[in-house]
């Protein structure tokens, strides 16, 4: 079944997940605050959006996935934003990656207008944007989730209702927080690999059969080795997923020892000017402390 679905937000995560709602045959409206992105999927057969409000005046299901809260809550509620142009009986589904509690806001705010809404977070970076394979964990209503639950399909290879609203976003951050945990553990195992004069590559494909065997390691090591930091997900934008859990953390009154080591690491590689580095990079903290550079063959110095 195909509807006529409004996608705002069209940068690394947002081009490829609105190709994939096309290919699925649904008819989009787009929009960004960047012209390229636009331009290209209406040649591609989407339809222009003026505005955030423009989109959600001629669709029946809106889509955002902007960077952080602060962006969502302008594109959702500010001047010319969805909520001033979405009719009642509307779905907003917000796949951002933001604080839980700025979702159950928004949400508070599109009850008030009729407007029924989701929280539907994802992982897996761009290269299962592109696959359409990305894990989607949505929180909201049961019946809502059911309603949209084919069109999320199309982006996703795992959709989870996860709880209420906001729910989506708390589980959204548990999975951030095992990821950068990983990457950084990662690193200090190849760092001291390599610093032993170990080729790091010999050792990923020895460990990735057991027990330290992930999808994280799978994915983000054979990066390190060929040091290759394009961004699929870039630092700053997980610096902001884990100060957002440690946020929620504080509220909570839970503490996250290792989350707040591996957030300081992150900061101090985004004063670097390191940011835009794929989150892979990282093991760039643990490379400078032990001056050595994780890379295939012998035991480089950095």
């Amino acid at each position: 079944m195909s509807c006529k679905i409004g996608f705002i937000g069209l940068g690394i995560m947002g081009k490829p997940m609105s190709r994939n709602l096309m290919k699925a045959g649904h008819k989009l409206v787009v929009y960004d605050v960047v012209a390229a992105p636009v331009e290209e999927l209406a040649a591609e057969g989407a339809q222009k959006g003026a505005s955030c409000a423009d989109v959600a005046s001629r669709t029946e299901l809106i889509i955002t996935m902007l960077p952080d809260g602060p962006d969502v809550e302008k594109a959702v509620l500010g001047p010319g934003g969805v909520l001033e142009g979405a009719r009642p009986g509307a779905v907003l589904v917000d796949m951002s990656s933001i604080s839980p509690i700025v979702s159950q806001r928004i949400g508070a705010e599109c009850a008030g207008k009729g407007i029924e809404f989701l929280d539907a977070p994802v992982s897996g970076g761009e290269p299962k944007a592109i696959d359409g394979t990305l894990a989607i964990m949505a929180g909201g209503k049961p019946e809502v989730f059911e309603k949209v639950r084919p069109v999320l399909q199309a982006m996703g290879s795992t959709v989870t209702l996860t709880g209420p609203v906001g729910a989506g976003n708390v589980t959204k951050l548990a999975n951030q927080i095992i990821v950068a945990c990983n990457i950084a553990a990662m690193g200090e195992a190849l760092v001291l690999a390599t610093k032993a004069g170990i080729d790091p590559e010999v050792v990923f494909n020895a460990i990735k059969g057991g027990l330290a065997g992930s999808t994280v390691l799978n994915a983000k090591a054979p990066m390190v080795v060929n040091r290759n930091f394009k961004p699929g997900f870039r630092i700053r934008l997980h610096q902001k997923d884990l100060r957002n859990a440690l946020l929620a953390a504080e509220t909570l009154q839970v503490p996250l020892p290792i989350t707040s080591l591996v957030q300081q690491m992150v900061v101090s590689l985004m004063n670097e000017g390191k940011g835009d580095l794929d989150h892979s990079g990282i093991v760039q903290f643990i490379e400078r402390m032990a001056q050595i550079e994780i890379r295939k063959g012998a035991a480089a110095t950095a």
